[in-house]
């Protein structure tokens, strides 16, 4: 019996095993189609997210200043001129015109500590940055009091217990005020120094400065107390001490502003300005005392400060105004954390307005009417308002009041400056300091900075992708395309640290040569390949293929050897022995050490692998077809690659530009190394930047979670992300119009 299967048994056993195998492809090809519409997925998910995630670390900036009523109680005794209200919003401190001092709590209006300071006040004034009261008796005298707030806890329970400090009395007057009376009043108590200004009921200001220091080894203190009259061309309205008790500013009836130099000893304004027909009705100093807000009788409102001039002293200018009240503004409440202040004015409208951004964050109807005195909290998250009879504490959800178009993208007029400018500037050493936020400078060093590299990676890149797929021979492209790409697995802070500390010395030693080899290494190349193509025949076939690359290369290596060493004499020869002088003497150009130069130079070699690779891959891809069919017809090797297969090219070198771009737009680590990094506005070569990567590295880590500068980095987090994205999309548009228009060829 044989042993030869039958031919239907054996035809069932292939039919099984083609579809046992068939069912094993499909059920590959359907793994790995879910696997790649899973992962494509999964990167459109994370791109989204990220994007969400940036909106939402961004989305608070946007909200609108909140102020809300808290407590609303009735109390008795005068109407309070001045208050002080504890960071905690437990209680307030009032004094009045009966010269009692009253420590209330906010939640019922109970006066928990009562003192009186004298028998009644004809001006009261408060000094915020110290918690000091004062007021002005009829006798001449200035009675002033701090007062603190000591929180202690009982248990879990904070628990805030008022205190007084001792008495201060500064006789501003000899004798008793004139029965014209007097007011109104300025103090400022600062350790030994003391200041109290007081407008006279006939004219003129009465100043007392009164100094006292201590004996480190003795204890003895010794004091100090200068009294002066002020002359004013016309009756002041109001008047307020700036924080280092130098300057007394005075705004007077038919709206002139004075301001009179306390360190000068004169006893007349040291300058004076028209700030309107009105009379000026509300003076205050922001914090850092370098900001005067100014409130008229007809509801205008402006700030204020002092603007350098070119060959003569700094001049009080008029830098902001902000939209006008319908009454007289009454009050204004400077913070003492950031530059906003809250005013009031006579018609009983609130309103919280912010110097540095020139916004008015917010406004609306006070619930006591007409203030008689208003004070923000130590935290600047509460005010306290008052009027006859009546106190109230409101709630100031204000988290970001310095950001807004204007201070992100505009020119800004920063105290001190002489006109606005571009600034990035995050912190100072100062409490006091005033944020510089400006991203223009950051998106200009970006765009610089990207520019350079691009400037040295697109030529190199693209000309090497070129010439390595099209002429240079297989036998080295074998060798040269995976040389080049291996130069793109070199970190970028091992890039960034030889460009910061080897690179940028010798570009300053050696820039005049740099610039000879600008024009002698293409001139090297092109005697190099004109005299290869004059070499005899005989000579030439003997040689392997590729020597021309090296004949050339050494003819380039010569000639930057020959720039090198006579660096001394061009420079000599073009810029007169020094190009960092030169150029200063010439333009008007600092040279740094680190600059962008330097950066283009490292940055570029970090974006030429990967710029040479999609290039060359983008060259290589040309179908050979159109290469011969050219080169049949007769054009010669540079005809066909310059006018077939460049064009046929063109989208995925375009697209390789674009990477690039990409990739120097992102780049951190050398541009935080090889550049001073600092935020300059300027286009010049030869200064460092900040670009918007780099400057996220470094202000991060010290950036409070929430905070302003927090907010802000993620915002420039944003503006990056939605730049790449469009580039990208328009790179991808463009690409695919160059491919359609190039598909036919």
């Amino acid at each position: 019996m044989s042993d030869t299967p039958e031919p239907s048994t054996t035809s069932s056993r292939a039919r099984a095993v083609f579809a046992a195998t068939a069912r094993h492809r499909l059920a590959v090809e359907r793994g790995a189609g879910a696997a790649i519409r899973f992962g494509g997925l999964a990167v459109i998910f994370s791109i989204a997210g990220i994007f969400a995630f940036l909106v939402a670390e961004v989305l608070p900036v946007l909200r609108p200043a909140r102020v809300t009523l808290a407590e609303q109680t009735v109390i008795g005794g005068a109407a309070p001129r001045a208050l002080l209200l504890d960071e905690y919003r437990t209680h307030d401190a009032a004094l009045g015109a009966d010269g009692t001092l009253r420590v209330m709590r906010l939640s019922d209006g109970h006066a928990v500590l009562e003192q009186p300071l004298a028998e009644a006040f004809l001006a009261v004034a408060a000094d915020l940055d110290h918690a000091v009261l004062a007021g002005l008796a009829a006798d001449g005298v200035v009675h002033a009091t701090a007062v603190d707030f000591a929180a202690s806890f009982d248990g879990s329970q904070r628990v805030v217990r008022p205190e007084l400090g001792p008495k201060s009395e500064l006789r501003l007057l000899e004798a008793p005020v004139a029965a014209s009376g007097a007011g109104p009043l300025a103090v400022r108590m600062d350790g030994g120094v003391a200041t109290a200004a007081a407008v006279l009921g006939d004219g003129g200001i009465a100043l007392l400065q009164q100094r006292s220091e201590k004996n480190a080894f003795t204890g003895e203190v010794t004091g100090s107390s200068e009294r002066r009259m002020l002359a004013t061309p016309e009756p002041v309205t109001a008047i307020v001490l700036d924080a280092k008790q130098e300057n007394l500013y005075a705004g007077t009836e038919g709206g002139t502003l004075l301001r009179f130099d306390l360190r000068a000893g004169g006893d007349a304004p040291a300058e004076s300005v028209e700030t309107g027909p009105h009379a000026v009705t509300a003076l205050a100093t922001l914090i850092g005392g370098r900001t005067l807000v100014v409130g008229l009788a007809d509801g205008s409102l402006s700030t204020w400060f002092a603007v350098p001039q070119q060959d003569a002293a700094p001049r009080l200018t008029r830098v902001r105004d902000y939209p006008a009240y319908a009454g007289a503004v009454l009050q204004v409440a400077p913070s003492e954390r950031d530059r906003s202040f809250l005013v009031s004015s006579a018609d009983g409208t609130l309103g919280l307005e912010h110097s540095t951004s020139g916004r008015t964050l917010w406004r609306g109807a006070s619930p006591v009417g007409a203030t008689t005195a208003l004070s923000f909290a130590p935290k600047g998250d509460a005010a306290a308002i008052a009027a006859e009879g009546r106190l109230a504490s409101l709630e100031v959800a204000n988290p970001h009041p310095e950001l807004s178009l204007g201070t992100l993208f505009g020119k800004v007029w920063y105290e001190g400056a002489s006109e606005p400018e571009w600034v990035w500037q995050s912190s100072s050493g100062d409490d006091a300091f005033e944020p510089k936020l400006s991203l223009v400078p950051l998106l200009v060093g970006t765009l610089k900075g990207t520019f350079y590299a691009l400037l040295l990676a697109v030529p190199l890149g693209v000309l090497g992708a070129m010439y390595t797929s099209q002429f240079m021979h297989p036998r080295l492209q074998r060798w040269v395309k995976p040389g080049v790409e291996l130069m793109a697995a070199l970190p970028s802070v091992v890039l960034g640290f030889l460009a910061g500390l080897w690179l940028a010395p010798r570009v300053e030693r050696l820039f005049p040569a740099f610039v000879a080899m600008g024009v002698a290494i293409p001139l090297a190349a092109l005697i190099g390949g004109w005299t290869w193509s004059r070499l005899p025949k005989r000579f030439v076939t003997r040689l392997p293929d590729g020597t021309e690359v090296l004949w050339i290369g050494v003819s380039i290596a010569l000639v930057m050897w020959a720039c090198v060493s006579f660096t001394g004499s061009i420079e000599a020869a073009l810029f007169g022995g020094s190009f960092p002088s030169w150029l200063d003497r010439t333009t008007g150009l600092p040279f740094d050490q680190r600059n962008a130069v330097v950066v283009g130079i490292a940055m570029g070699f970090a974006v030429i692998p990967i710029l040479f690779a999609i290039a060359e891959d983008a060259f290589s891809n040309v179908p050979p077809e159109l290469a011969a069919g050219s080169l049949a017809l007769g054009a010669n090797r540079w005809q066909t690659v310059v006018r077939v297969v460049l064009p046929t090219a063109s989208p995925g070198i375009f697209s390789a530009i674009m990477v690039g771009f990409g990739r120097a737009v992102g780049e951190t680590m050398i541009v935080l190394m090889a550049t001073g990094n600092t935020p300059i506005l300027d286009w010049s070569p030869f200064n460092g930047f900040r670009t918007l990567s780099a400057n996220i590295a470094v202000e991060i880590p010290e950036a409070p979670h929430g905070g302003t500068l927090y907010r802000t980095l993620f915002l420039a987090a944003l503006l990056l992300f939605a730049m790449t994205f469009a580039v990208n999309t328009a790179a991808e548009l463009v690409r695919h119009r160059l491919r359609r228009r190039y598909g036919r060829i």
